[in-house]
């Protein structure tokens, strides 16, 4: 009885370490040459965005009037559910962007 008793107390104690480890990891600022980014054409800079690629990009859409976009409007960079534990620059873009109701 003991050995299953140590193996719910090691266990309990693993899972609660991992659980504290991904509490405190910080978000990463996305990186164009990201795997996911580079699929939707994610670019830091909406005005870098290659218009022969994406015809229907236009220079007014930005990250952070995306519907997707997890911050304030003002906020320079904050998260996207497309990139998790990624922060995407407020001035970028990518190919799921979406007019914010």
């Amino acid at each position: 009885m003991s050995n299953r008793r140590d193996f719910i107390v090691k266990f309990g104690l693993g899972a609660s370490t991992l659980a504290v480890a991904n509490a405190w990891a910080q978000p990463t600022a996305l990186a164009e040459t990201d795997t996911q980014a580079n699929a939707l054409g994610y670019k830091v800079d909406t005005a870098r965005v290659d218009a022969t690629k994406f015809p229907k990009h236009s220079v007014a859409q930005k990250c952070n009037n995306c519907a997707l976009y997890q911050g304030k409007a003002t906020d320079a960079v904050a998260g996207c559910p497309l990139f998790p534990r990624k922060l995407v620059a407020g001035k970028g873009w990518c190919n799921a962007w979406a007019v914010k109701a």
